[in-house]
């Protein structure tokens, strides 16, 4: 067995697909406070409250409920780190989903998926990486 890469430093993406995107995104600039930290384009948006990464995209079709998640994301420090955890998932026979892969704002990621089917991206993000909190 491969040894575990450096530990995760928590959930702090999370993705919604939803049917009303513009209304989720006023909903959640305007009565969650969350900010804009990116439009990737007119279906894809990705909000903040500075410390973590709210992705919200057009579903495909209409949920029966007006949204659903999408995929959780575990932050990780550096690139290096995201490519140490593909490999150790591998390795370890995790079904993964895609092989690690650049995002335009300069994140990284890959999916897999846990043993009931939901899914994950290990993701370094510039915005949010690195971030170190005290209590």
């Amino acid at each position: 067995m491969t040894d575990r890469p450096s530990p995760f430093r928590g959930i702090r993406h999370i993705a919604f697909a939803v049917a009303n995107l513009e209304e989720c995104e006023r909903f959640y600039t305007e009565i969650m406070g969350m900010e804009l930290l990116s439009r990737a384009n007119e279906n894809l948006v990705y909000l903040t409250c500075g410390n973590d990464n709210l992705s919200l995209s057009r579903a495909k079709s209409a949920p029966s409920d007006g949204g659903c998640m999408d995929h959780y994301g575990f932050i990780v420090e550096t690139k290096q780190d995201l490519d140490a955890w593909h490999a150790f998932m591998t390795a370890n026979d995790v079904k993964v989903l895609d092989n690690p892969h650049d995002h335009a704002d300069g994140a990284r990621s890959f999916h897999c998926q846990d043993p009931a089917g939901n899914v994950i991206q290990p993701i370094y993000h510039p915005a949010i990486s690195g971030q170190r909190f005290t209590s």
